[in-house]
């Protein structure tokens, strides 16, 4: 207690566990302290790391760890031990990194795919320009084109879509599938205009 002011001067962080008084201290700006944080715990996090991920990413995902822990320390207040924290940090970082490589597995699946419709859309007359299939995406009903271009063009999933234009997941599948049918039906319909005209 000061006896000027008569207010309790705050007295540094204290816990038992020492990694957990470094984490304390250095959310309060102890710059030390955080270097000494990481570099206590740096081999466990880069070791969980790699068996999540993999050791090729495994450097990757424990930088970006500790990034995240330390734009976090601010609200960190020992309700856990701070390797137990920093570990929970490590698995959400890695859980993300494995969402973010599958988004990009089907990202290259999805065009693919979209590859494969833009073959069809060739004309096979001689002298005619590759028909564009963003105007053939353009030309679809604005929430058949939303639904299509999340799902077959960004790669998200079905319940990704769902939840960024908050409708059902089968609401999704069927504006998609919709989307499909129309594209499929403009791209025969400029194969016939095409063939009718070389006929002609």
């Amino acid at each position: 207690m000061s006896r000027r002011s008569g207010r309790t001067e705050p007295s540094a962080p204290r816990h038992d566990d020492p990694l957990t008084e470094l984490a304390l201290r250095a959310s309060g700006g102890d710059r030390r302290s955080l270097e000494q944080f990481v570099a206590l715990t740096m081999d466990d996090v880069h070791r969980y790391c790699s068996h999540l991920v993999g050791p090729a990413r495994a450097d990757d995902a424990a930088q970006a760890t500790y990034l995240r822990a330390i734009r976090s320390l601010d609200g960190f207040r020992a309700e856990s031990v701070a390797k137990a924290w920093l570990i929970g940090v490590a698995r959400n970082t890695c859980l993300d990194l494995v969402r973010a490589d599958a988004r990009r597995a089907r990202l290259r699946e999805r065009l693919d795919q979209v590859a494969a419709v833009e073959a069809r859309a060739v004309p096979t007359s001689a002298g005619h320009g590759a028909v564009e299939l963003d105007d053939l995406v353009l030309a679809l009903a604005p929430t058949h084109r939303e639904a299509f271009v999340l799902t077959q063009m960004l790669g998200f999933s079905y319940a990704e879509a769902a939840s960024v234009l908050d409708c059902p997941v089968g609401t999704v599948r069927s504006r998609v599938s919709r989307a499909r049918e129309a594209l499929i039906a403009s791209v025969e319909a400029r194969e016939n205009s095409s063939t009718h005209r070389v006929g002609r």
